[in-house]
Formats: structure tokens, C-alpha cells, sequence
């Protein structure tokens, strides 16, 4: 006779593991998670610049063609063997989408993002 395998049920998976009336009287489990819209220090004034060698908290994923990686890879190894830059492909990602945003910020209608945009 086969056994059947006794599984938790979605309340047992999705059950609260703390008390809400905790010892220290705080209501931690329902307090709202803190969220940044903004950086707590004044950005300079100034043209933007790019985060750098920092740990990042944020993530975005972007989808290139084979052709554009390609480009990509080409550009980081020109910077290694021509100008002696050694750095990754999110860091120069970042590098080049700071340089359009400050252009976009500058420049308006006129930047290059704009008018690429409106070419296609």
C-alpha cells in the first residue's frame, strides 16, 4: 500500500514568525519598511556622475542583442589596452548612462538621447 506524504498547507508556509505583542512593546512587525526616494546627502551641483566602485542595492536587467554585447565587450577591452582602464561592463554601462542622463539634464530637446529617440 503506498504511503501518502502529509504536506504543510498554505497557512503553515505563510504563517507570521514573530508574535505581534512582542517584549520590547515596539510594533517592529508592523512598522513600514523604510524606503529612500531621494539621497540623504545634497547631490553637488554640477554635472552627474556615475556611482563608481561602490556596493550597489540596486538592480536593473537589460536585454542587448549579441551584436551590441559585442560593442560593449569591444569598448572595455579598447579601454584596457588603449587608455590602461581596467573596468567591468556595469561599470561602464553606468559610465555611459550618466553621461546621457547629464546630457539629457543639459541639453533638454537637443541632447542626444532626444533626438536618437526621435530618429527611430
Amino acid at each position: 500500500m503506498a504511503r501518502r506524504v502529509s504536506m504543510p498547507a498554505a497557512d503553515d508556509l505563510f504563517r507570521p514568525t514573530s508574535e505581534s505583542g512582542d517584549a520590547t512593546g515596539t510594533e517592529a512587525g508592523k512598522r513600514p519598511r523604510r524606503v529612500r526616494a531621494v539621497a540623504d546627502d545634497a547631490e553637488p551641483a554640477g554635472p552627474r556622475r556615475p556611482s563608481g566602485r561602490v556596493r550597489h542595492d540596486e538592480k536593473m536587467t537589460v536585454y542587448v542583442t549579441s551584436d551590441e554585447l559585442l560593442d560593449i565587450e569591444h569598448a572595455r577591452l579598447v579601454l584596457r589596452r588603449e587608455h590602461g582602464l581596467a573596468v567591468d561592463r556595469g561599470r561602464l554601462v553606468r559610465e555611459a548612462l550618466a553621461m546621457v542622463l547629464a546630457d539629457l539634464e543639459a541639453q533638454g530637446a537637443d541632447s542626444a538621447l532626444v533626438q536618437r529617440l526621435l530618429d527611430e
